[in-house]
């Protein structure tokens, strides 16, 4: 049997891939997920305040990081 080699990784291939708020939804409507009335909620307000990612994401952690 003959063994295959591992084609060499692209740096694109290494790179993250981010996915925008659409292509998201699209996905969460095929697989069912939904968000909670609580998370659209949340949402809706990180928009009204104009909130940049970095915002977002340390919102987030405020919300739901474990507390030590």
């Amino acid at each position: 049997m003959k063994r295959s080699v591992p084609k060499p990784r692209s740096p694109a291939a290494d790179k993250a891939i981010v996915l925008g708020r659409l292509a998201f939804a699209s996905i969460c409507a095929v697989e069912g997920i939904t968000l909670s009335l609580g998370s659209e909620r949340m949402f809706a307000e990180f928009d009204r305040q104009g909130l940049s990612p970095e915002q977002r994401r340390k919102a987030l952690l405020e919300k739901h990081a474990k507390k030590a």
